[in-house]
């Protein structure tokens, strides 16, 4: 039975580790874990058993591997403890329901020896709170849990430049401490937060300082609050709720675990300095990775291209621009061609770029070479079929590699004409 609940759930696994297959094997493990496999022994009711996930030209990464410990690890509990004959279907959709947020909620206590429901029951408010509207609008708050002393939580905070409003008597996080509407129209998420401990007891507020030099792709991907969580104690983290209903929670190193329509997915920067290694220089991936998230989380669709050729081949591959022939564009296009994605970032003009019609193309030093960009996708190696952005990645994957985010969310890497890996 336990492979046949399994099954029921290998959709979501699926989807979380970006599209990997996955299974669940009786026996033990017998070979080792190589790139793009990843293979973990569990025990259920005394027997062992093999979970295997395979993604091709894409090795996991350690915040993956974590995860589907931890995974495998609640699996096997709330199978051990259903125990009722006749009960199968209400088993397999309790579990459905119920085992990412057991797994998320594990993974952010981090003590294996103590419980995690208070951290399941923020989780579920949190849940409940991205339904919600206030007069039309979406309902965003956001907590900041700390795991060091309240001096130095205090110190910090100061050395940052934030305040630290102190509530006394502390309060716990209760089933219905959102129910008054100033928890989520006050506190924000953006600069101002709840500060609890990790036993969900909330022991003041938080208003950050001004976002003065930051720019906005710093601002929408939270850095300052990656930078706290980082200073307050190894298994910190931060949880909010955004303007798109989305559940984010940043833990350290830089990381997300992000709950977008009704599933969660890991956002893990490695995985794209993987597939970008070696196409573009470090410090661009960088920036690039995190420019490509706040698109995501703006709804934004865009398709990026790292060029593996020379500007002449580029030039054979071009079937038009977005502009045309216009003057205009034409003189807007090259006041930022040849910039890098650093100085675009720092300028303000990148995401702006990225978020117009058209193929944003890139060379190996992170330098703009053409925004706009209609491809020609009969210099594709074979048939290439689907939507407009899919086709143009598609195509493009032939002469580098190639990032696409849909207007919807979802972020997908594209390589020698072939999807590896989705986010979202």
């Amino acid at each position: 039975m336990p492979l046949n609940v399994f099954e029921a759930i290998s959709p979501t696994i699926s989807s979380l580790l970006g599209g990997a297959r996955v299974d669940l094997v009786v026996g033990e493990e017998e070979t080792r874990a190589a790139d793009g496999r990843l293979l973990q022994s569990t025990v259920i009711e005394g027997r062992p058993y093999l979970f295997s996930a395979v993604r091709e030209g894409l090795p996991f990464t350690k915040t993956e591997i974590l995860f589907c410990r931890e995974l495998l690890t609640a699996f096997s509990g709330l199978y051990s403890g259903f125990k009722m004959e006749g009960y199968a279907a209400h088993f397999r959709t309790a579990l459905l329901a119920s085992i990412m947020d057991i797994t998320v909620a594990r993974f952010l206590r981090g003590d294996r020896s103590k419980g995690f429901w208070p951290i399941q029951q923020l989780i579920q408010l949190l849940k409940n709170l991205s339904y919600q509207r206030y007069e039309g609008k979406p309902a965003t708050t956001g907590f900041l849990v700390h795991r060091t002393t309240e001096p130095v939580l205090r110190k910090t905070l100061k050395d940052r430049r934030h305040i630290l409003i102190p509530l006394q008597p502390h309060q716990s996080i209760s089933p219905t401490f959102l129910d008054n509407p100033l928890t989520y129209r006050f506190i924000d998420g953006h600069n101002l937060f709840f500060v609890a401990t990790i036993q969900m007891q909330v022991v003041g507020l938080l208003r950050t300082a001004g976002c003065v030099g930051q720019t906005d792709i710093e601002r929408l991907t939270q850095r300052e609050l990656f930078s706290l969580v980082r200073r307050l104690g190894a298994g910190a983290f931060a949880v909010t709720v955004n303007e798109a209903s989305e559940i984010e929670v940043l833990i350290s190193p830089a990381k997300l675990l992000v709950r977008r329509k009704g599933l969660w997915a890991i956002f893990d920067p490695d995985l794209i300095r993987s597939f970008l290694a070696g196409s573009i220089d470090a410090d661009s991936i960088d920036d690039l990775l995190w420019t490509v998230y706040a698109v995501s989380k703006q709804r934004h669709g865009t398709v990026i291209l790292i060029h593996a050729g020379t500007p002449r081949h580029l030039a054979t591959l071009k079937k038009g621009s977005v502009g045309g022939d216009d003057p205009v564009g034409q003189l807007l296009t090259r006041q930022v061609r040849g910039q890098t994605i650093a100085q675009l970032k720092e300028n303000g003009t990148l995401l702006r770029i990225l978020s117009s019609d058209g193929m944003t193309v890139l060379d190996k030093q992170g330098k703009l070479l053409e925004a706009g960009f209609i491809i020609d996708t009969s210099h594709a190696r074979e048939m290439v079929t689907g939507g407009g952005r899919t086709t143009a990645a598609i195509a493009a994957s032939f002469f580098g590699k190639v990032i696409k985010v849909s207007q919807d969310g979802p972020i997908e890497l594209y390589r020698d004409g072939e999807l590896v890996y989705r986010f979202g």
